[in-house]
């Protein structure tokens, strides 16, 4: 243990790993996913995919796992739905 350095990330990149981490889990148990598009110091982009196209239920997963989860962590951060053109 000791000295050792641990690496520092910056939010935008701790933000794509906790994204990633959620949509292994929504993927794994519900068949959805989320991906990363972008942060730009405010507002992070991202879009659902696979189960959750369609889903009734996708703003729940929005709003409650990805963007509550997010909050947590970063709580200056918004969430915002980019669509698939």
């Amino acid at each position: 243990m000791g000295d050792a350095e641990i690496p520092a990330y910056s939010i935008e990149e701790q933000l794509r790993g906790l994204i990633e981490q959620l949509s292994a889990y929504i993927e794994t148990y519900h068949g959805g996913e989320v991906e990363y598009i972008g942060f730009d110091g405010r507002v992070v982009k991202v879009r659902l995919g696979g189960a959750c196209l369609g889903c009734p239920l996708s703003p729940v997963t929005l709003k409650g796992w990805v963007e509550g989860t997010i909050k947590q962590f970063f709580p200056e951060v918004h969430v915002e739905e980019e669509t698939a053109s």
